[in-house]
C-alpha cells in the first residue's frame, strides 16, 4: 500500500539549496507503514510543508519501507539507486523513514551516501527538527532510537469528513519473539497507549466524520492500560496477568456511541481470551469477522516458530468464537518454506485451511530476516519447493473463497460504504459486517458515502460482491471514471 508513487525526475539544478517544502511520501508494507506515513505527513504538514503528487516539484521524498520481508528491502534499493542526484535533483532531501531503517540505521547510509537521514518510528516527531539541521549543513544521520522509557504516540487528526475509515495505535513492538520474525528488532519491545488518549483519539476521528476505526498493533490483543500500573514495579512485572484488551473494546462502544464500527490487527491467538470472545458476542460495533494469523497448521512447526500454542488450541478458541459469533469469517497469515518444513507439515498446513474455513489468507514464502532466530536454522528448502507449495495454498483459499461468495449471491448485507470507486460514475465501494469488498449502484442523485446501507448482493466475482441498494439499476457496462494521473516508478512484482 502506498500513499503515491516516485520516479526520479531531470530537474536541472537550481544553483543555491533552499528549504524543502513541497513532500513526496512513498510507502511500502503494511497497515503499521502506512499509519505511520499518516503521521510522518501530520509532522511536515504541521511545519510549514505541503505534500504533492508529481516528483518532478517534490523538494523531500520520504520513503517509509517495512522489513519483514526481503523484498520490501529490494524494493527500496531499487528506488533509492533511481532517486540518486546523479540523475538530477541534487537539492532534494531523502529520507529513508520505517523498519528498514530502524533495522540498518548507519549501513544505510553507507549503500545509499546520497540519503539525508535514515530515521527510526519511534523518531518521526524529530523529523521536521532534523531536516532543519540538515539544511543548516549536518552531515547525513541515522536517528533510531527506541522510546522506551518514554513511549510516544502521535496523535491523529480527522481529515473533517474526507475520510470514513481511520487507524487508531494502541501498542507498539513485539514481546512474542517468533523465530522468523523481525519486528521486536525494529519496532522494539511492547509499548502500551493509556486507554484515556486511545478512547479520545476515537472520540475526535469519530466527530471529524470517520465512521470506522481499526485499533493497531503488533500484538494488539495483548494490551493493557500503562496508567493503571504500578511504577515502582520493575518493567518486566508491570504487565497484569490478563490482556485487558476486552475492556478497552467495551469502553469505546459505551464512550464513542457513534462509531459504526471497530476493527483491530494484528492479534495473537495467545490472547483471544474467553472474556475477548464475550465482547464480540455482545458489542455489536465489532464485526463478524476476524483476521487471527496462524502461520502454520503442523505442531512441530509452530514449536519451531515459537508460536506458543498448538494447532487444536488455535481451533479450539476459533469454534468457541464461532459459536457465540454465528456467522464469523475468518482469515490469515501463512508461511510456506520455514527451515526444515517437511511435506507432511505442509500438508498439516493444508488441511488445517480447510478446517477453520478461511476464506482469505496472507501467505507469504519464507524470506531469512536478520538478528531472528530462524536464521540459525538455515534456508534450507529449494526456492522451486517453496513456490509450488505457496500455489497449492493459493489454489485452496481461492476454492473456500469463491464458495464462500457464491453462496452470498441473493442475501443481504449491512454495507459500510468508504466512497466511490473507478469503475463508474454511480458505483461505490465498502465493505460488509463479516468484512467482504462490495461494489453497490447508488440511486440517482445519492452519494451513500459514510453510510451503513443494506443492500442485496447480486453478482459475485473472484474477490468481492456486486449488490444493490433500493432503487439502483447495475448497468451492463459501467461508464468509466475518470483516473487520476500519478507519476508512477515500476515496483516490480
Amino acid at each position: 500500500m502506498s500513499s503515491s508513487q516516485v520516479q526520479p525526475d531531470a530537474r536541472p539544478a537550481s544553483g543555491a539549496a533552499v528549504a524543502p517544502r513541497r513532500y513526496l511520501v512513498q510507502t511500502f508494507g503494511c497497515q503499521m507503514n502506512v499509519h505511520d506515513s499518516r503521521r510522518i505527513e501530520e509532522v511536515l504538514g504541521a511545519a510549514g510543508y505541503t505534500p504533492t503528487d508529481d516528483a518532478e516539484v517534490a523538494d523531500l521524498i520520504v520513503v517509509n519501507t517495512c522489513s519483514v520481508r526481503e523484498k520490501a528491502e529490494h524494493k527500496l534499493m531499487s528506488l533509492l539507486g533511481k532517486l540518486n542526484p546523479a540523475y538530477g535533483a541534487p537539492d532534494r532531501r531523502i529520507v529513508v523513514a520505517g523498519c528498514v531503517a530502524q533495522q540498518e540505521g548507519e549501513a544505510l547510509l553507507k549503500k545509499a551516501p546520497h540519503i539525508d537521514l535514515v530515521l527510526g518510528p519511534d523518531n518521526i516527531p524529530e523529523l521536521p527538527q532534523l531536516l532543519e539541521q540538515a539544511e543548516a549543513g549536518a552531515p547525513p544521520r541515522a536517528r533510531t532510537v527506541f522510546d522506551d522509557e518514554d513511549p510516544r504516540f502521535l496523535r491523529a487528526r480527522p481529515k473533517g469528513g474526507a475520510e470514513v475509515t481511520s487507524f487508531v495505535t494502541v501498542m507498539k513492538g513485539c514481546d512474542e519473539r517468533c523465530t522468523f520474525c523481525i519486528v521486536p528488532t525494529t519496532r522494539g519491545s511492547e509499548r502500551y497507549r493509556p486507554a484515556d488518549d486511545i478512547v479520545g483519539e476515537i472520540a475526535q476521528m469519530v466527530e471529524g466524520g470517520v465512521r470506522e476505526v481499526t485499533l493497531l498493533g503488533q500484538t494488539v490483543n495483548s494490551w493493557f492500560d500503562p496508567s493503571t500500573v504500578d511504577e515502582n514495579k520493575p518493567r518486566s512485572k508491570r504487565a497484569p496477568s490478563r490482556s485487558e484488551f476486552a475492556d478497552l473494546l467495551r469502553r469505546i462502544a459505551r464512550e464513542v456511541p457513534d462509531l459504526a464500527r471497530l476493527r483491530y490487527t494484528s492479534p495473537h491467538p495467545r490472547h483471544l481470551s474467553p472474556e475477548l470472545i464475550d465482547a464480540h458476542a455482545e458489542l455489536e460495533l465489532l464485526p463478524k469477522h476476524l483476521h487471527l494469523p496462524v502461520q502454520s497448521g503442523a505442531d512441530s512447526m509452530l514449536r519451531r516458530m515459537s508460536r506458543r500454542y498448538t494447532r487444536q488450541e488455535y481451533l479450539d478458541r476459533v469454534r468457541a468464537l464461532q459459536e457465540r459469533v454465528p456467522g464469523l469469517t475468518l482469515s490469515t497469515d501463512l508461511i510456506v518454506g520455514f527451515p526444515g518444513e517437511t511435506d507432511e507439515e505442509f500438508e498439516a498446513t493444508l488441511s488445517l485451511v480447510r478446517e477453520a474455513g478461511f476464506v482469505a489468507a496472507f501467505c507469504f514464502k519464507y524470506s531469512p530476516r536478520p538478528s531472528t532466530p530462524a536464521l540459525a536454522m538455515g534456508d534450507d528448502i529449494p526456492e522451486a519447493v517453496k513456490s509450488e507449495r505457496l500455489q497449492r495454498l493459493f489454489d485452496v483459499l481461492a476454492v473456500q473463497q469463491r464458495a464462500h461468495l457464491d453462496a452470498l449471491v441473493g442475501q443481504r448485507a449491512k454495507v459500510l460504504v468508504e466512497g466511490p470507486n473507478d469503475a463508474s460514475v454511480s458505483r461505490y465501494t465498502g465493505r460488509s459486517e463479516r468484512h467482504e469488498i462490495i461494489h453497490l449502484e447508488a440511486p440517482e442523485g445519492v452519494d451513500p458515502t459514510g453510510q451503513i446501507v443494506e443492500v442485496e448482493i447480486v453478482r459475485s466475482f473472484k474477490h468481492s460482491l456486486l449488490g444493490r441498494m433500493a432503487g439502483a439499476t447495475i448497468p451492463e457496462k459501467p461508464t468509466p471514471r475518470p483516473r487520476r494521473k500519478l507519476t508512477v516508478l515500476s515496483e516490480g512484482a
